[in-house]
């Protein structure tokens, strides 16, 4: 079975709760983090991809409502709120489902469903198990589970698989734009790693393939948290 990354915008502690309750119920389901304000999780999707959004409405500094008019959110979308007067906005922004609080686990099953299903029609047409990337005058494919590590190197990007190095004039920001994000995942300004094939972590660095990776502060605690949710 598929499995889909997701993630929890949700201020309201109980509410954060009872939903990360019901998606740890559902086998097909990798909850990569969970925020409790929308600006957080914007920093986060402009940086990694996930296939299912859960959004709350109403948030300070930063509404679910204007998250999804102000950005170009790629991911299905089921919206969580206790205000049925967004019903109409919501659909208009053409999200998955609209989960009005407090809904039970049948009909948030419901919702997840609808939206699996979408997510199943996109694979296939455009299935995610390889990428092309440019390297000097062709196009080089690679299999996306077979990538080690991501090493930046000035105006390059060096691709290390489990087979071959490729360089790239991709930057990281495109890299990340069609790898997923809980398959490949950024971990420094100038490296990402395959989740698969990290060997060991020992405080903040990560050991691959005989290669010690750091992990920065700026991607630690979603990486960290990317990390807890597979254990």
């Amino acid at each position: 079975m598929d499995k889909y990354s997701c993630i929890i915008i949700e201020d309201e502690p109980l509410a954060l709760h009872r939903t990360k309750g019901f998606v740890d119920k559902i086998p097909f389901l990798n909850l990569s983090a969970t925020f409790d304000n929308a600006l957080s999780g914007l920093t986060y999707l402009k940086s990694n991809k996930v296939d299912l959004l859960f959004l709350d409405i109403n948030m300070d500094e930063l509404s679910g409502i204007e998250l999804l008019e102000n950005s170009k959110i790629d991911s299905q979308v089921i919206i969580t709120t206790a205000y049925q007067e967004y019903a109409l906005k919501g659909y208009e922004l053409n999200v998955t489902d609209y989960l009005l609080k407090p809904f039970n686990f049948d009909r948030f099953l419901k919702a997840v469903n609808k939206a699996q299903e979408n997510l199943q029609k996109s694979q296939s047409v455009n299935p995610a198990n390889f990428i092309f990337v440019k390297t000097e005058n062709r196009l080089e494919k690679i299999e996306i589970n077979d990538i080690l590590f991501i090493e930046g190197m000035r105006d390059y990007r060096r691709i290390h698989t489990v087979s071959k190095r490729i360089m790239t004039l991709q930057n990281f920001s495109e890299l990340e734009q069609v790898l997923p994000a809980h398959l490949v995942c950024r971990v420094h300004k100038s490296y990402m790693v395959g989740i698969n094939k990290i060997e060991s972590i020992e405080r903040s660095r990560i050991k691959i393939a005989d290669q010690l990776i750091p992990i920065s502060d700026t991607y630690k605690e979603l990486f960290f948290q990317l990390i807890n949710n597979r254990l």
